[in-house]
């Protein structure tokens, strides 16, 4: 048997106990709930009603022979309420009683001994009794009255020993019952301790020497005995593991020969990736160097054609037709967007690469560049910019993040709605994917412009896309691609809000600096209001 067998049938005989004591515990509870309920709801308040019957019965003995000695009515009332409270206790007793055969023969055969007791003699003596004539106290009774109430009272003392028994013998039970489930317990206490001995034994045996002897030999494989073979003992499931060992034991000794061949093969590697990083650099340099070519040595050519065409506008523009003039503004025009072209061009590769700065940086103080760089474009348009009170502090390059607010923020103003003035706001909360431990902020820049659909929320990031013509509006379409590689380059990410409406939402994430200060109670900070587009 495998050792998970000798675990399932240790645990079969133990669920086989706990249900058997589960039973007969829950049997034994029940038992004792009824028993003690049978004592407590029904033999003690029994009791109780008794004495209240006996009670009611001797009061109107009492007060009818009060009232035929006085003959006086008043004297009257403790006969009238005993009959009430007769009925009231008999009727209670016979409910508590129940099916309890001497109990309630008891009660009928004290009712029916009171019932005859008034009929015989209690009634007519009262009938008999003229009211202010008392009678002597010799004559208030018979002997006859007197041997019926002495009757009565010799069934309220059986009464009383019946239920005195019924008592007693409620209480041998439920301690006969709590005796036996004390012995219950105990027994499954012990059945449980033994189980649990066995086990242990069993796991000693069949696992944990086993198990040792497949350890010492994993241990002396691991030191780098990799020859030496791993013994196959115990039950069923542990051969089967030492033999899933020593199995793995065999592959890794295959796969380390094979690795010796594979090392010498990245060795290889190794060398070709650092003639290739070598190359790399190279490369990197001639970039570089094009980029300076490309910004001095390209652009005097195109400086020098835009300046004759146009000195030929100037000089034979008279004797040019329409078709002429055209021609020259279309050169002129075509090589200073080509100008354009290629200083946006450097200005996207020099991100990251000339300047390469991480300081400390107020988030504050670049928005405040921004906003005056913009103020004239802002006050024209009549813009208005709602911007929190604070921001937090990040470690990147400040000239890269006055340009990354400038882009954002001038792009909301110029593709601004054509019938309302534009409105833009500014907000700075936690980042939700941070995890909330403040190591990154989450800011948005939104508008009330003409939007960008939902389809063109990538496009828009990549470098000359652009989605207007330059008739409608300027700008050679580089301004978000330049946006997003300065937010990666200081690690973070930038996107479009497209549930948005009603203009566009850029959002974007920046690592804090470790000693920044967060947004105020990491929320929104309130907004401070620009009219007409000047610097908070």
């Amino acid at each position: 048997m495998t050792v998970q067998g000798w675990f399932l049938l240790t645990l079969a005989v133990m669920i086989t106990l706990v249900v058997s004591g589960s039973v007969v515990g829950a049997e034994l509870l029940a038992r004792t709930s009824r028993v003690s309920d049978q004592l407590t709801d029904h033999i003690q308040p029994a009791r109780l009603e008794a004495l209240r019957l006996q009670n009611a019965l001797l009061n109107q003995e009492t007060g009818a022979r009060g009232y035929v000695i006085g003959a006086d009515r008043r004297f009257l009332a403790p006969y009238t309420e005993g009959r009430r409270a007769e009925r009231d206790s008999a009727a209670r007793l016979r409910e508590l009683v129940g099916d309890r055969t001497v109990l309630r023969d008891d009660l009928d055969a004290i009712e029916r001994a009171a019932a005859d007791w008034r009929r015989r003699y209690a009634d007519p003596l009262i009938a008999g009794v003229t009211p202010g004539a008392p009678r002597p106290a010799g004559q208030t009774t018979t002997e006859g009255g007197k041997a019926a109430f002495d009757h009565i009272r010799a069934l309220f003392g059986t009464q009383d020993r019946h239920l005195a028994e019924a008592r007693e013998h409620s209480r041998n039970e439920l301690s006969h019952i709590r005796t036996v489930r004390n012995w219950v317990l105990g027994g499954m206490v012990a059945a449980f301790l033994l189980t649990a001995v066995i086990l242990a034994v069993l796991v000693h045996t069949l696992v944990a020497r086993p198990l040792g002897r497949l350890r010492t030999a994993s241990r002396r494989v691991a030191q780098g005995e990799f020859q030496h073979r791993l013994p196959a003992e115990g039950p069923a499931d542990i051969r089967a593991v030492s033999d899933d060992v020593e199995a793995m034991r065999r592959r890794l000794v295959a796969e380390l020969d094979a690795s010796r061949v594979q090392h010498e093969h990245l060795t290889r590697q190794a060398a070709d990736l650092d003639a290739q990083a070598v190359e790399l650099r190279r490369s990197n340099a001639e970039l570089e160097q094009f980029a300076y070519v490309a910004s001095h040595d390209l652009q005097e050519p195109l400086r020098k054609v835009a300046s004759f065409c146009q000195l030929l506008e100037k000089r034979y523009g008279d004797k040019l037709d329409e078709r002429g003039t055209q021609y020259i503004a279309f050169a002129v025009d075509g090589a200073k967007r080509m100008q354009i072209l290629i200083n946006d061009l450097l200005t996207f590769s020099r991100v990251g690469r000339v300047n390469d700065a991480h300081v400390p940086v107020a988030l504050d103080k670049t928005l405040d560049k921004a906003v005056a760089n913009l103020a004239a474009a802002a006050e024209e348009s009549g813009a208005v910019i709602e911007r929190p009170d604070a921001l937090p502090g990040v470690t990147g390059d400040p000239t890269l993040l006055v340009m990354l607010w400038q882009n954002l923020i001038g792009n909301a103003i110029k593709f601004r709605h054509p019938d309302r003035a534009p409105r833009i706001r500014v907000t700075c909360a936690p980042d939700p994917e941070a995890g909330g431990n403040g190591g990154s902020v989450l800011l948005s820049v939104a508008d009330n412009g003409i939007g960008i659909p939902e389809e063109f929320a990538e496009k828009v990031f990549v470098i000359f896309q652009r989605l207007h013509g330059r008739d409608a509006y300027s700008g050679t379409g580089i301004g978000l691609a330049v946006c997003k590689k300065i937010v990666e380059f200081h690690g973070g990410r930038i996107w479009i809000d497209t549930a948005h409406t009603g203009g566009t939402r850029f959002c974007l994430t920046l690592p804090t600096a470790p000693d920044g200060e967060p947004a105020s109670s990491g929320a929104t900070a309130p907004a401070r209001t620009t009219p007409e587009g000047q610097p908070a």
